[in-house]
């Protein structure tokens, strides 16, 4: 299963997400719901880093483990993509409810 936590400060803010595990799906290479996750968060942090400029205040990339968290004074310009990223991932986990699990996690 792929547990997404989304950072919060207790205001409900996102300030990034923390991604870990496999999905489960199918065999690894051709697990479509590996490969929308990841491609999801991929797509958010380009975004963020090399569009918009913004220097994440953490940043992880390891098998199977995504970590990734912005400054607050960069939530504003980032919040429209953190939204979609967590509208997105949601219908995820509505759809693949025994691969994808989202949570909040306050920080």
């Amino acid at each position: 299963m792929i547990h997404i936590h989304f950072l919060t400060p207790p205001d409900g803010r996102l300030l990034g997400f923390a991604i870990s595990g496999h999905a489960g799906w199918g065999e690894e290479g051709a697990d479509i719901v590996c490969a929308a996750v990841s491609s999801a968060a991929y797509l958010v942090m380009n975004t963020i880093t090399d569009v918009l400029a913004v220097t994440p205040l953490s940043l992880r990339v390891e098998e199977g483990e995504l970590f990734f968290r912005i400054e607050l004074r960069d939530e504003p310009s980032c919040r429209m993509l953190f939204a979609g990223l967590k509208l997105h991932l949601g219908q995820l986990e509505e759809q693949y409810p025994e691969y994808v699990e989202v949570s909040y996690m306050e920080i």
